[in-house]
């Protein structure tokens, strides 16, 4: 396919995502069936061009003055891909398959200066509704941290120690040009082009060994701040996939014992072939039953339990586009109720100095400090660990973390402009010795 036929199946793409609502992975896999033609670099090249309009839909809308499909297009060839209006124009040229060529208008658009005096969440493309909840995190630095959420996420590796150290590693993957990332001393990180098709990590022998895992590095970093040490007994609540479980095991060289658990055991389905894989032999799966508590027998008994709790993933905007569109504040209060039900279900396992991992990928305080704040409130027998305790686990980085973050008294916040990862936060509690 040309370029030009690429941006107009991209448009099409987009123009069915608006009217049926629908994910754009849902909508881009529908167009390829339907399109058979079409080979695996033109589905990936269409797939960047659709995912590059989602992230930049508010500042493309705001640019062309118009929020169309098409209007969407153009300003992501503008702003996320920074094409000038020749180089746009020779797209949009009416050849066979191509768009129909640039108006005036249009032309005098993109020629203008993109985003001045735009108010913050059009700078930081992301839903109106949402600047005073992004306010409050992060003040008038909101439009740069959303802009920031609005390019594209690197693809981070995990190197899973149980089978081997991150040198070997990435040697193994050096035709993908792994680089070690940044704060995670186990994580390597891939950087790939907008056209680029995603490497099929997959495939790899390294990935079929149970050497690597696909991560990003704030999950990492969730992980490894919760000071998980060999021999001690885990429960990982929301263990979904097994992604946090499975760090957690490496960090405690299969020592110990590790609960993965989950509401909905649909969600753990995939766990068990990477436990295997992975070569770990210290998680106990224990799949929900009804309205059965399958973890009755650990009360008190946990040194740390993880709450990977469930949220509006708005710190995943960078790999989940289009989610920020159709978040709605609905979705909002029945995640604090989640969290809330979550919380309280963890205290009781937590033995008298145990630590509760409170972990969230989003950026609302209303779903971090705020709900860390109300569990202190009702249960006084837990207290926030300093979290220039909990870095300390970063060893030499530790300072430079603490430097980039967000702090406050219960917790801190990563960011996509301040670490470089999602965003994640991250809340350590301790209960008090003695306590029940």
């Amino acid at each position: 396919m040309t370029p030009g036929a690429r941006v107009s199946a991209a448009i099409d793409v987009l123009a069915d995502i608006e009217a049926r609502r629908r994910p754009a992975a849902d909508v881009l896999k529908d167009w390829g069936l339907s399109h058979r033609f079409a080979g695996s670099g033109d589905r990936a090249a269409i797939a960047g061009l659709v995912y590059d309009a989602l992230r930049r839909r508010a500042s493309s809308a705001h640019l062309m003055g118009d929020s169309s499909p098409r209007a969407e297009m153009l300003g992501a060839l503008r702003l996320a891909r920074g094409l000038d209006v020749e180089a746009i124009a020779r797209m949009f040229d009416a050849t066979r398959f191509a768009p129909p060529p640039l108006s005036p208008e249009e032309r005098a658009r993109l020629s203008s200066s993109p985003l001045d005096g735009a108010p913050p969440w059009v700078r930081g493309d992301y839903p109106e509704w949402l600047d005073p909840y992004l306010c409050r995190t992060f003040a008038d630095e909101r439009g740069a941290e959303g802009a920031a959420l609005a390019q594209r996420a690197p693809l981070d590796l995990r190197v899973n120690l149980l089978k081997g150290e991150r040198e070997p590693a990435q040697q193994a993957l050096s035709e993908l040009v792994p680089m070690f990332t940044p704060w995670s001393p186990f994580g390597l990180r891939i950087t790939r082009w907008p056209d680029e098709k995603s490497p099929a990590i997959a495939a790899e022998p390294l990935f079929l060994k149970g050497g690597i895992e696909v991560q990003d590095e704030g999950s990492q970093l969730a992980a490894l701040l919760t000071g998980a040490k060999p021999g001690e007994q885990v429960i990982d609540l929301c263990a979904g996939a097994g992604g946090k479980t499975l760090a957690l095991a490496a960090m405690m060289r299969n020592r110990g014992q590790i609960y993965a658990t989950d509401t909905d055991k649909r969600r753990l389905a995939p766990i068990h072939a990477r436990i295997e894989r992975a070569g770990v032999r210290n998680v106990q799966v224990r799949t929900p039953k009804g309205h059965e508590d399958v973890l009755s027998d650990l009360n008190a008994r946990a040194d740390l339990v993880l709450i990977d709790a469930p949220c509006t993933g708005t710190g995943t905007w960078r790999r989940n586009p289009d989610a920020k569109w159709r978040l709605r504040p609905g979705a909002l209060a029945i995640r604090l109720k989640q969290q809330i039900e979550l919380f309280d279900r963890a205290a009781p396992l937590v033995k008298p100095g145990g630590r509760l991992g409170y972990v969230t990928c989003s950026i609302l305080a209303e779903e971090n400090q705020d709900q860390v704040r109300g569990f202190l409130a009702c249960y006084p027998h837990f207290s926030a660990v300093p979290p220039m305790d909990v870095t300390i686990a970063l060893g030499e980085r530790s300072a430079a973390f603490r430097d980039a973050t967000l702090m406050t008294d219960e917790g801190l916040l990563m960011t996509a402009r301040r670490t470089g990862t999602d965003c994640f936060y991250v809340s350590m509690l301790r209960k008090r010795s003695g306590s029940n």
